[in-house]
């Protein structure tokens, strides 16, 4: 057949097939732009392979053909995304899951109550032994600034000046833990 019959052909299958087939594309793909596209390349690809029909094909049998197949291409490969995105959204899902429980567990003042008491035992630890008396009298054992001067044989000014001074070293090495402690002790 010379290129002139093949073209008039073409567009005969074309004009009476290509709504039926976009039809029916579209039935399956529920897009109507994959269905054009998958209805042009079926065309193309007849268009392309047509010398290469046997005599008993017919061109719409054949351009339906390769529309089924290529729907069922885009369907597969949609089906595969869709157990990918299933599998990553299980997982994200297990993950969340997993987060939420150990924040759940979490409990901050469990955290820190070790740690802040083991940066103030050595922080007393590091003081000179009259501070770290009169701190653990003041703190610990809750006497007066009186009552531990008089304990001592020591003026208030004095045991002022020891308290102040364990304070201090204690803020120093505390600070990262202040705004903590004090979101804990206001509760």
């Amino acid at each position: 057949m010379e290129l002139s019959q093949d073209i008039k052909t073409f567009n005969s299958i074309f004009r009476e097939y290509q709504p039926r087939f976009l039809r029916f594309a579209f039935s399956y793909l529920r897009d109507e732009t994959e269905a054009e596209d998958v209805v042009m390349e079926a065309f193309l690809y007849y268009w392309e392979h047509r010398l290469d029909l046997d005599q008993e094909s017919t061109p719409p049998a054949y351009i339906l053909t390769t529309i089924k197949h290529k729907c069922l291409n885009k369907l597969r490969n949609t089906q595969r995304q869709l157990e990918i995105t299933k599998e990553i959204a299980s997982q994200q899902q297990q993950s969340l899951e997993l987060r939420v429980a150990l924040l759940e567990e979490c409990n901050p003042s469990e955290l820190f109550t070790e740690d802040v008491r083991m940066i103030i035992n050595q922080t007393l630890h590091d003081l000179p032994s009259q501070t770290q008396k009169i701190f653990t009298l003041s703190r610990y054992e809750n006497k007066k600034y009186a009552e531990i001067a008089t304990l001592l044989d020591l003026s208030i000014k004095t045991v002022e000046y020891h308290i102040s001074k364990a304070i201090k070293a204690l803020r120093i090495n505390l600070v990262d833990y202040i705004p903590l402690l004090l979101l804990l002790w206001t509760k």
